[in-house]
């Protein structure tokens, strides 16, 4: 069998891209191998920043032979309906079969497919996926109609076998497949002939090209950590970077710079960030310190000067973007001296949002809904809303307009050089936390107060405004920001209702959709509590009528519906996170159907006390007797069209086990009440799960629709008390089996 072995070298390949042509080019071309009947055993793809690469092992010679039998109109069908058949199968009449079928004889078409050859096939699935790269970006060159992310130079595809290497016959737009590549650009350009893929890859190593990318990528960290570790230092870590950086070489050289004096002294969020972006530098830092003091970058070559002139070339431009980075740092911290009232003014004129008003419009919201969640988080109101208030005003300042990462980084450095308060700098740093499901939790409460009101105005803006996530598209990150709120909860511990947090903040951006305040003006009153209180004086008719009151009432009922629509995606976003973390989605339900399912906090423990009882032998059990109860009691109710809610009476149980589980539920009801009151839901679903054996011993021995029609309505009465002392705990309805 084969090895196929195909390159496609051009011009580079943008570092980003280059993942992703990697898989696309190992899934449509051995898509179309298979799909043109060829198997293989093991196939592999590899990027440089001047070539693709995929070598297939095992592939078949080629494609079986095959034999088809279509099934035809009857022998005595019109005309018509025949020539259909025969356009559909390419056959003529007299190569038609006539046999016997159920309703007479009809006409078969047996097709016969001669297999082909592994490199005709080859060719034409090659062709078709280079013709059809799905490259995010592409060009046209010369005067050819092919596209491709930077100009084609050649194509290498090779089928070898024991015999020797074939070239499969190729041609796209006069670009010949042959079986020549060629090495380094610089160190060793001479074309050279292969092959196969184990020749390939050795005189591509011989020809100072690293094929594989993660192997480039091992370099570069083994020699720039070695590097560092010989002055007593370490490089800060960045797979990113390290990712794109391997996409760039072909034959990766490790090289360590210093850094100017100058700009020791700049934060080293700084350094790193204009090392990075500008430079595709790693950043070097003291240990003992933490300062950034020398880089790293990765040259392309090796040197007679041993990269001593690459140094001096990189050094200079690096000295030119570190003095543009200097400036702004000292421009931004006169400000954040001086109060940063520059940049608050300036966020009056910065849309956040068209229909949702400036920045400095919503710094207003977030304060103000950072005071009424400080008591909640453990927080002082006063440096809640003190640190809301300037936790976003470095989005003015020319360091967070140079790099917008740094937003909330460069917050922490003004709110210190302003002399603010501790809490409040950490808050600037930390209230964009949680960014993603394995970012780190702020747990300070000032810096949670802030971080969950940001969140919350933006969710109840978007809202408000009807601006939700559609299917895949969620180009206001709403899922991530509600996904933080539910961590910060949930890592905290913190216990409020988000219904009402909700339902009290979306007043504002309703009153900004409707058109009454898009100017500030309106009825002249802004976020927080004050608003609130305006809103339920407008809604209850004090101090004003007629339209006013009308209007004040609208706003009330679409700020419930609102709220609940966004309450239920909360929901679904927790159910998301529970999920991951092995909750079971039957289990999420059954506690959401319960009453108080806005305290996250709470519904987790509730969800993780649930899961713990069904884990058991008698949970289990318990959720099937329970069901059954449910269903007689259901089917009974639905029959006799009454409801047997009370009146069950242990004088009339006229069985032991009825008697029993009559004592039984006296026992889990004294038992559950007080543990609900105290939250302790383990002791409440204990107490449930302790149903489990007088329940399977009360179907046992009893049938509950009696022919004696006082007994039945006690027993079904019965019943009723089972289900309203399970559902006490949890839905048991939405458990699933």
């Amino acid at each position: 069998m084969p090895d196929l072995l195909i390159e496609l070298f051009s011009e580079e390949i943008p570092a980003r891209m280059q993942a992703g042509a990697r898989e696309a080019l190992r899934q449509r071309v051995t898509d179309g191998l298979v799909e043109a009947g060829l198997t293989y055993a093991h196939a592999r793809a590899w990027s440089t920043p001047r070539r693709l690469v995929l070598a297939i092992e095992g592939l078949s010679a080629r494609s079986p032979d095959l034999k088809e039998e279509r099934k035809g109109p009857r022998v005595d069908a019109p005309e018509k309906a025949l020539d259909g058949f025969l356009r559909s199968t390419g056959l003529t009449k007299d190569q038609l079969q006539a046999r016997d079928d159920k309703k007479g004889q009809v006409w078969i078409a047996v097709i016969e497919k001669p297999g082909r050859d592994a490199a005709e096939i080859v060719a034409e699935v090659l062709e078709a996926t280079i013709r059809n790269f799905p490259w995010p970006k592409s060009m046209r060159w010369g005067t050819g109609s092919l596209r491709w992310v930077r100009p084609l130079q050649s194509i290498l595809c090779l089928l070898t076998t024991e015999a020797g290497a074939e070239v499969v016959p190729l041609d796209i737009d006069g670009i010949r497949a042959g079986d020549m590549t060629r090495g380094h650009r610089f160190m060793a350009p001479e074309p050279f002939r292969v092959t196969g893929f184990e020749d390939y890859a050795v005189k591509l190593k011989r020809a100072n090209v690293m094929l594989d990318q993660d192997e480039r990528a091992e370099q570069i960290w083994h020699d720039a950590t070695n590097a560092a570790f010989a002055q007593g230092l370490e490089v800060v870590e960045d797979e990113g970077l390290l990712t794109e950086v391997a996409g760039l070489v072909e034959w990766p050289v490790v090289l360590m710079g210093a850094i100017g004096e100058a700009f020791l002294d700049l934060p080293p969020e700084v350094l790193q960030t204009s090392m990075k972006e500008h430079q595709k530098f790693f950043s070097v830092k003291d240990p003992k310190t933490g300062r950034i003091v020398r880089f790293v970058t990765v040259a392309n070559r090796e040197t007679a000067d041993h990269g001593e002139t690459i140094l001096m070339g990189n050094g200079k431009v690096l000295s030119a973007r570190l003095s543009d980075a200097a400036f702004f740092w000292g421009n931004d911290l006169a400000v954040a001296k001086a109060g940063m009232e520059d940049w608050r003014e300036a966020l009056t004129h910065v849309t956040f949002q068209s229909a949702l008003g400036s920045q400095a419009d919503r710094i207003g919201r977030i304060a103000a809904l950072a005071r009424e969640i400080a008591p909640l988080v453990g927080a002082d109101p006063d440096l809640a809303e003190q640190a809301a208030k300037v936790a976003k005003l470095d989005l003015a300042s020319q360091m967070v307009y140079e790099f917008p990462e740094l937003q909330g980084l460069m917050g922490r450095y003004y709110a210190e050089a302003a002399g603010l308060p501790t809490e409040v700098a950490e808050a600037c740093a930390l209230h964009y936390k949680p960014l993603g499901p394995s970012d780190e939790v702020p747990t300070a409460p000032v810096s949670v107060a802030v971080a969950l009101a940001d969140k919350i105005d933006t969710l109840t803006g978007f809202w408000a405004i009807d601006e939700k996530p559609t299917g895949s598209k969620d180009p206001f990150a709403l899922r991530r920001a509600a996904l933080g709120v539910i961590r910060l909860v949930l890592s905290c511990g913190v216990r409020f209702g988000l219904s009402d947090l909700i339902y009290a903040h979306l007043f504002f951006p309703l009153q900004i959709k409707s058109g009454e305040c898009g100017d500030g003006s309106g009825f002249g009153f802004g976020g927080g509590t004050e608003y609130q209180i305006e809103f339920w004086r407008l809604s209850s008719g004090m101090g004003f009528g007629g339209p006013e009151t009308e209007k004040a009432m609208f706003w009330e009922l679409e700020a419930k519906a609102v709220s609940q629509d966004l309450l239920a995606f909360f929901h679904d976003r927790l159910k998301v996170h529970l999920r991951d973390q092995g909750i079971r989605h039957d289990v999420i339900d059954a506690c959401l159907a319960m009453p108080g399912n806005d305290d996250l906090t709470l519904l987790v423990r509730r969800a993780g006390a649930l899961q713990a009882v069904l884990g058991t032998e008698d949970g289990e059990n318990l959720v099937q007797g329970f069901k059954r109860a449910n269903n007689i009691l259901t089917q009974a109710e639905e029959k006799d069209g009454v409801e047997y809610s009370f009146g069950a009476d242990r004088k009339f149980a006229d069985d032991p086990a009825e008697a029993a589980l009559f004592d039984a539920l006296d026992v889990a009801e004294a038992a559950i009440g007080p543990a609900m009151e105290a939250e302790d839901f383990a002791a409440a679903m204990a107490a449930m799960a302790a149903l489990r054996a007088p329940i399977d011993a009360f179907f046992e021995a009893v049938q509950v629709n009696s022919d004696n029609e006082i007994i039945r309505r006690n027993r079904l009465n019965l019943l009723h008390r089972i289900r309203t002392t399970c559902g006490r705990v949890a839905d048991l309805t939405r458990i699933d089996g």
